[in-house]
């Protein structure tokens, strides 16, 4: 037998359709929005008009950048997914398998800033498990999961982009890659690229939360009326959480790849370490589906608020899936794979710093 998957990252959408979809345990009537590939949150039915929203993530640990930058990554990645629905969230669970090799004084540094972070956006932690793991050496240490009460009728999920939807892409492409390379091999990049460069791309990171973007679009628009739906971008990047969005809704898109917004010390990185910034990891950035017209003022808001946005095509009822390349349309198409992984490994494999 061959292995699970050749790669890492999340499964692709053909094993998460064969394998896990078909057995989602029982069928029960307030599941609202069950599991669902592309789909942020799930959302069960309450009473009094009221809905529960949750989503779950894995948790970051990565001794060589320290325990602040992990627990921001841990508690922004689980936030962003919940921002999605328009609300911020509310609880929080955490289960850390933890590196016997991990200090308590190590340990310590990293909860306290997963406590300061969630006291920060008036999340309560309300449990979890916490324990130590023999052999375990990886940078996922656990997982988390997030919760959130409110109106059912003003709870958005991704799959909710209607055709003729302008697709608005918030900040730039592959901000979170780019960040984390930039700090994981910071002579490397300083070399290749310029101190500038690297210094500019490490502080992307600290972007990398879309609840601002997220709070500025409800605020402005109104849920599941001419704001439809939103999805922050993660593995396979701004175009692959597009073709995600598009499968998860049942539509198409046609999107100009040069519209979406890349800086310029993201794409010297990029190019450094040879990846699209395009496919790859891109959490900080979110994609808005917005009725047309309601597009300029949406757009207008985010950048009263300071925040960079652009429209970069439209969602269409043709299941077709097209990007725009001077002036011609191509077919797009994602196998899933994100070249961030790939790049990261290689170049930690052959000593960069």
């Amino acid at each position: 037998m061959g292995a699970f998957e050749d790669r890492s990252g999340k499964v692709s959408a053909r094993v998460f359709k064969e394998d896990l979809l078909p057995r989602c345990g029982a069928v029960r009537p307030e599941v609202i929005q069950g599991a669902s590939f592309g789909v942020d949150t799930s959302v069960i039915n309450l009473s009094d008009g009221l809905a529960l929203a949750i989503s779950s993530d894995p948790l970051s640990l990565i001794l060589s950048l320290g325990p602040e930058v992990s627990a921001w990554l841990s508690v922004h990645l689980l936030a962003n997914d919940m921002s999605t629905t328009g609300f911020p969230p509310q609880y929080a669970q955490f289960v850390l398998n933890l590196p016997p090799s991990l200090s308590r004084a190590d340990f310590n540094a990293y909860w306290d800033h997963i406590d300061r972070l969630c006291k920060t956006h008036n999340i309560a932690i309300t449990g979890g498990h916490t324990g130590q793991v023999s052999g375990q050496n990886s940078t996922i240490a656990g997982g988390g999961t997030m919760f959130l009460t409110a109106p059912r009728a003003r709870i958005l999920t991704s799959n909710g982009a209607r055709a003729g939807d302008t697709i608005v892409v918030t900040k730039s492409a592959a901000l979170s890659s780019t960040a984390l390379l930039a700090l994981a091999f910071p002579e490397t990049v300083s070399n290749k690229a310029g101190v500038e460069v690297q210094r500019k791309a490490a502080e992307n990171f600290w972007a990398m939360s879309v609840l601002q973007e997220s709070h500025v679009a409800v605020a402005t628009l109104t849920a599941n009326v001419d704001l439809h739906a939103m999805h922050d971008v993660t593995e396979g990047g701004v175009l692959g959480a597009l073709d995600e969005m598009a499968e998860a809704s049942g539509l198409g898109f046609s999107v100009t790849p040069d519209l979406i917004p890349v800086e310029p010390e993201v794409q010297a990185v990029a190019e450094v370490f040879q990846i699209d910034p395009l496919l790859s990891v891109g959490a900080g950035s979110m994609i808005v589906a917005v009725a047309p017209e309601a597009e300029s003022k949406l757009l207008n808001a985010l950048r009263s608020a300071g925040i960079q946005a652009a429209s970069v095509g439209h969602f269409t009822d043709s299941v077709d899936k097209t990007v725009v390349v001077a002036g011609r349309r191509q077919v797009f198409s994602f196998d899933g794979t994100d070249p961030y992984w790939g790049a990261f490994n290689k170049a930690f494999a052959e000593g960069w710093r």
